[in-house]
């Protein structure tokens, strides 16, 4: 193992397991969970795999492996265990059991990460709901706290009304709060929408795996600041600006949404379905992809599946491969457009640098026929009130 750095010494360490079932797209080297390790702020202490032909009904991976992570965990001080694939309420608490140590999931770090990265009310509104959700499952027997009756006089709750029912009860009562207040912001976003439709505004969506550089992306298109790192979920809450199309002779609404990933929570699928509403309701998804990632044609079979979920498996879609710049060179494209079969239908796609630059003309254009495909000019028109990030490149 290599030295750790002084930053991460300071950072909880944890031990990362994932188990093969076979599936086609196991990570082996737990890559992806490392990395959303790392965005929540552990530090990684080491990596364990192993092979089953079905999860094992108490401990998930065995009774043996779980010796051998609780052995593993004691000889590099790890604070905690992270799993690759969801466990049962019941897996947990028995692994918690077995090893001593705090156990989680893939599901659970997704959910740390979002609370941590929303910013906006709605954003912060629901990973609240998903985080609500999640926890109302993982009642059920695990802390032996919850066990004890605490109805009676003078006490809260019914007569013989278990902590276990009380604490269900709360977070039902947290959750259909949570949801009231979450439908008013989706009647708020729904009036925005049909402002636009009003305007005959045409609607461009943003999607991709996360970490795909759609942010960064939608900076160089717009000239815009939205915050854009090299990490996963860089961005949670949707960001809508006006591009302005010179060929086309008018201004778009280009949004940036949220990055999807493999074994998204349906939890955060339903919590996040206002902010993916963009989406859905969109003339034209740019599905951008990390042309780099040895793994990106799984990531682009993850993203269509998120997309058929939350109804937006039929808009229109053009591929971006984006990081050309960061492309080996055996696997440089002969040409910058071309088109690639996607779910047995032909979908055009450009390669681009976000970065660099390279490839960005020949979008705007794409984007500029697009339009006038669907959207006829009527005339020259300008973009209202346009800021300095807005305006027309030169």
């Amino acid at each position: 193992m290599n030295a750790s750095s002084p930053s991460q010494e300071k950072r909880p360490s944890v031990i990362l397991v994932g188990v093969d079932f076979g599936h086609a797209h196991f990570d082996g080297e737990l890559l992806e969970l490392g990395l959303l390790a790392q965005t929540a702020g552990f530090a990684v202490a080491d990596r364990v795999s192993c092979k089953r032909r079905a999860p094992d009904p108490a401990l998930f991976v065995g009774s043996g492996k779980a010796e051998e992570i609780k052995m593993l965990a004691q000889s590099t001080g790890a604070s905690e265990v992270l799993f690759d694939q969801s466990l049962s309420p019941a897996q947990q608490r028995n692994l918690e059991r077995a090893l001593d140590l705090p156990v989680n999931d893939r599901t659970l770090l997704i959910l740390q990460i979002f609370a941590q990265r929303a910013r906006s009310h709605e954003g912060k509104l629901q990973v609240e709901l998903a985080k609500l959700q999640y926890l109302s499952t993982r009642l059920v027997r695990r802390w032996s706290h919850l066990e004890r009756q605490s109805g009676g006089i003078g006490m809260r709750g019914g007569p013989g009304e278990t902590q276990i029912e009380l604490d269900r009860r709360m977070i039902g009562e947290s959750i259909k709060r949570t949801k009231e207040r979450l439908e008013k912001v989706k009647k708020q976003r729904a009036t925005q929408r049909r402002q636009r439709e009003r305007r005959d505004a045409y609607m461009i969506s943003l999607v991709g795996y996360t970490n795909a550089g759609k942010s960064s992306l939608f900076n160089s298109l717009v000239k815009a600041r939205a915050y854009a790192a090299d990490q996963l979920f860089a961005t949670l809450d949707t960001t809508t600006r006006q591009l302005y199309l010179g060929e086309a002779g008018r201004s778009v609404s280009l949004s940036d949404t949220v990055g999807f990933i493999r074994d998204l929570p349906h939890g955060l699928v339903d919590a996040f379905a206002a902010t993916l509403q963009e989406a859905a309701d969109a003339d034209l998804l740019l599905h951008v992809v990390d042309a780099s990632n040895p793994a990106h044609l799984e990531q682009i079979q993850s993203v269509q599946g998120v997309l058929r979920d939350i109804g937006a498996g039929d808009v229109p879609q053009v591929l971006i491969f984006n990081k050309l710049d960061a492309m080996e060179p055996s696997t440089l494209p002969r040409e910058l457009s071309d088109v690639m079969e996607l779910d047995g239908v032909s979908v055009s796609r450009t390669f681009v640098s976000a970065h660099t630059g390279q490839g960005m003309p020949e979008l705007r254009a794409l984007l500029a026929q697009r339009v006038l495909a669907t959207h006829p000019n009527q005339g020259p028109e300008l973009p209202v009130a346009l800021d300095e990030s807005e305006k027309p490149l030169p």
